[in-house]
């Protein structure tokens, strides 16, 4: 119904990013350890009906996905 995470397009990014990295020589264990910094907030609004529930205006404005 709601799904609040790290977008996985940046995530494989990231891990290409890391890849080329160590093949240019570098060592994995002299990387640095990185968080992701985008996330993204996905409602899915028949779940949320077919259940009774009825979302907020508000949450469904923070949203950047709503599935109708």
């Amino acid at each position: 119904m709601i799904s609040y995470g790290t977008r996985l397009v940046d995530a494989y990014r990231q891990a290409g990013i890391y890849a080329g990295r160590i093949l240019k020589g570098e060592k994995p264990a002299d990387l640095p350890v990185q968080a992701p910094t985008k996330f993204e907030l996905v409602i899915n609004l028949k779940s949320a009906q077919a259940l009774g529930l009825t979302v907020p205006p508000s949450l469904l404005a923070r949203a950047d996905e709503v599935i109708e």
